[in-house]
């Protein structure tokens, strides 16, 4: 069953000193519960599409899922707002599961991974890929033009998985960490290796944001957006190259910029 992503909605839209009654496209929102082996474990706030990737995205997203072989099957009732996913790795504790925690690193006071499973499966990233300023600006532009949703209600994130010269995966979703997560679980679920790979993303990098794409071992984060301070620090520290405000015909390189070719 697909479940439609918009609904109407009648609106007075004000245009300067002219007011008009029109019909106007909102983005839906909805609650979808994830069942992992049988015990409910999070409410995910998602757009009502591609379902599927979106909960194997997110257990890869926190370390649950691994390998391919940790998944045994999952189950959809979308328009019950339903998931259930089998693996045949024990079920994290509630008490524990996405509990915030702030810890210093050496007695320096220096803010590290703060999720609870954050320091468990993140390796270094390492790649030889590099990338051209201007295909990287193409993608950006590409990006933008891809995500009708977000033409029609402004209301979506996009994402997209890219190799050096073409685009192999774009979600939408309400959700910025969504629309990664369904990059992540599609690409876990077609067995892809990411190391020569670069994600593009159309919000701001946060801390959570990098971590996705670390344990993706994806090399190269392009964003239209924003990145802040600890996202770029644990971009230094795991190897991996960040670009930020990547629109029209500028950038800014903030990580690793050894990977990108600068005319």
């Amino acid at each position: 069953m697909v479940l439609p992503k918009t609904t109407t909605v009648t609106i007075k839209k004000v245009t300067g000193h002219h007011t008009a009654v029109i019909e106007d496209q909102v983005i839906r929102e909805v609650p979808v519960t994830l069942f992992l082996n049988d015990e409910e474990l999070v409410t995910l706030v998602c757009s009502p599409d591609h379902l599927e990737e979106l909960a194997v995205g997110f257990l890869c997203s926190e370390g649950i899922l691994q390998r391919r072989t940790d998944l045994m099957g999952v189950f959809i009732r979308p328009e019950e707002g339903l998931i259930w996913v089998e693996t045949s790795r024990p079920v994290p504790g509630r008490k524990n599961f996405l509990k915030r925690y702030i810890t210093t690193c050496c007695g320096r006071g220096r803010t590290s991974f703060y999720f609870i499973n954050d320091a468990r499966g993140i390796s270094p990233v390492t790649s030889s890929l590099i990338i051209r300023a201007d295909s990287i600006l193409n993608f950006a532009r590409e990006l933008e033009e891809a995500a009708a949703m977000f033409q029609s209600t402004g209301g979506t994130h996009g994402a997209a998985l890219y190799s050096q010269n073409e685009r192999l995966l774009f979600y939408e979703d309400i959700g910025r960490h969504n629309a990664v997560d369904k990059i992540f679980g599609r690409a876990f679920l077609d067995d892809m290796d990411l190391r020569d790979k670069l994600l593009v993303f159309s919000g701001r990098v946060s801390s959570e944001i990098l971590i996705k794409v670390a344990r993706m071992g994806i090399p190269i984060l392009i964003a239209r957006g924003a990145p802040t301070d600890l996202a770029l620090e644990m971009a230094k520290a795991v190897g991996i190259t960040v670009v930020g405000f990547a629109r029209d015909d500028r950038m800014n390189i903030y990580t690793h910029g050894e990977r990108v070719i600068v005319p």
